[in-house]
């Protein structure tokens, strides 16, 4: 696991868009391009995988995160409830059960951001 001073969390569960993008997306990617965190990792979980989904724009802004290096991961009984699992997965999403990581996360000290 990743030091606890060099990794963010982002935990993205809002269908808001406009969170999305003006916040979540923004702030993740810019944490990467301009070296504030050495490791970022994004968790779609909830509404935001039904959003991510379906919003082409978002998916485009996905894409450049991930070329940033922000490590994409969603929460599969989500994904599974909204019956979007296969989509994430093709747009470059490891799609995995969530609580385990997400207590190993808090529990080593990683730095968690919610929305």
């Amino acid at each position: 696991m990743d030091k606890a001073a060099d990794t963010l969390v982002i935990i993205w569960t809002s269908r808001d868009r406009e969170v999305a993008k003006n916040m979540v997306f923004m702030y993740a990617k810019n944490s990467r391009l301009q070296g504030w965190w050495p490791a970022v990792r994004l968790v779609v979980w909830g509404p935001s995988a039904s959003l991510i989904a379906e919003d082409a724009e978002l998916q485009a802004e996905l894409e450049e995160m991930k070329q940033a290096g922000v490590e994409l991961l969603a929460c599969r009984a989500c994904a599974d409830q909204y019956g979007v699992a296969p989509r994430l997965e093709e747009l470059g999403i490891k799609v995995i059960y969530m609580g385990k990581p997400l207590t190993e996360y808090l529990q080593a000290g990683l730095k968690v951001l919610t929305f």
